[in-house]
């Protein structure tokens, strides 16, 4: 399987691309990152021209704002892709099913490639409907560009269903977005702060009882196993899927 690591330069994008060359079953063929001519990642030197890019799948890791005009470069190749990048809004989502079709190659949008991060999403999922109240804090680094993140994003969507038509708390914010953000109606609460790389809470409570599912990731070293399923099980499917539940064997 021939594999390409876009955002290659970055700490995800390295951590991944290292990742594919030493499994047995993968190709690293090219990585690529703009302006970083002559420095290498996994034996490969950094390409800097979209055109000379060849796989057959694409990691794409590159920062939100160039993202999607990558991703339509890969599916006019007919590429395979597996979104890292974070900041996969309903909006966004939306936007890249406007030119990847149903029937085109698999495109996997992958908001957190921990194993233990995906476990969360879905005990919060199962949890929700049990729980009056829920709401979301997540605590990435300082330099983190988005907020909040894609997996904080994602944990809300799948909670929201089920959060709809729950009383919401009442009150004025004396300062605006004190409260968090709302996202399908689960309140996000967004942490930026040094030595943290990433950690996730999803509180819940009803009268009488707190409970909480908590997530965290010391080293980006936790998203390799997950990046490589995501490879193996993009080539299953087609169109655009969200997470890898189905990946671990978990029903949607």
């Amino acid at each position: 399987m021939k594999v390409a690591v876009s955002g290659a330069n970055g700490r995800l994008g390295r951590v991944i691309s290292k990742g594919v060359s030493k499994a047995d079953d993968m190709q690293l063929t090219c990585v690529y990152a703009p302006g970083y001519a002559g420095e290498t990642v996994a034996g490969l030197e950094f390409e800097e021209f979209i055109v000379n890019v060849d796989a057959d799948i694409i990691v794409e890791c590159s920062p939100p704002d160039s993202v999607m005009e990558n991703l339509r470069v890969w599916h006019s190749r007919g590429m395979g892709a597996v979104i890292g990048t974070s900041g996969f809004t309903k909006e966004r989502i939306q936007e890249l099913k406007s030119f990847w079709g149903k029937n085109d190659p698999g495109c996997l949008i992958v908001p957190n490639f921990s194993i233990g991060a995906i476990l969360m999403m879905r005990f919060a999922e199962q949890a929700s409907p049990f729980f009056d109240s829920a709401e979301i804090i997540e605590r990435h680094e300082t330099r983190k560009p988005d907020a909040p993140s894609g997996t904080a994003l994602a944990t809300a969507m799948r909670m929201g269903k089920h959060q709809k038509g729950k009383e919401q708390p009442s009150g004025k914010e004396l300062i605006k977005g004190v409260r968090g953000g709302l996202v399908s109606g689960v309140r996000v609460h967004s942490l930026r702060m040094k030595g943290v790389l990433s950690d996730q809470e999803v509180a819940f409570s009803n009268n009488g009882e707190i409970f909480s599912v908590h997530h965290s990731s010391t080293s980006y070293e936790s998203f390799v196993k997950g990046a490589l399923m995501a490879i193996r099980h993009v080539k299953s499917i087609r169109g655009v899927a969200i997470g890898l539940d189905a990946a671990l064997g978990f029903e949607s």
